[in-house]
């Protein structure tokens, strides 16, 4: 018998309510006509400023064959252009168009919602907490403990 009962480990409860924002984040933004991808991209630009594929990728955290995708679907719809690159023909530079800019609020609005509904459990003291102890624990990942 385990000396652990699932409901008491960190992990289990992690990867359970990394699940369940998963799914609440990529209904809202279904139902707002995008993807996750969409967001990230157009959040990191909107950061940025104008960025080469390949720094928007690593500033989104999405592999290169992801940023291609989603700046097609995106520069389909007129929310980002792509230019090449004065100093380097090879590379392409990548604006938010103002267009870009609106669907960013609006996708905000879908994450503001989404948080919202995930931690409507907790008061602002334990949200606030919470907040930082996952910004420690992914502090810890990225420092490589």
């Amino acid at each position: 018998m385990s000396a652990y009962r699932l409901d008491s480990l960190p992990t289990w409860l992690l990867s359970r309510t990394s699940g369940r924002a998963h799914r609440l984040l990529a209904d809202g933004f279904a139902a707002a006509g995008a993807r996750g991808y969409h967001y990230r991209a157009l959040a990191a630009l909107e950061d940025l400023g104008p960025a080469s594929q390949a720094t928007l990728g690593r500033r989104a955290e999405m592999d290169r064959s992801d940023v291609v995708a989603t700046l097609a679907e995106l520069e389909a719809e007129a929310l980002v252009e792509r230019a090449p690159d004065p100093d380097d023909a090879r590379r392409r530079i990548v604006s938010i168009t103002p267009a870009g800019r609106r669907r960013l609020r609006k996708l905000d609005g879908v994450v503001a919602s989404v948080q919202e509904k995930l931690l409507a459990p907790l008061s602002a003291a334990e949200r606030t907490e919470l907040i930082r102890l996952l910004a420690e624990l992914r502090g810890a990942e990225a420092g490589g403990t």
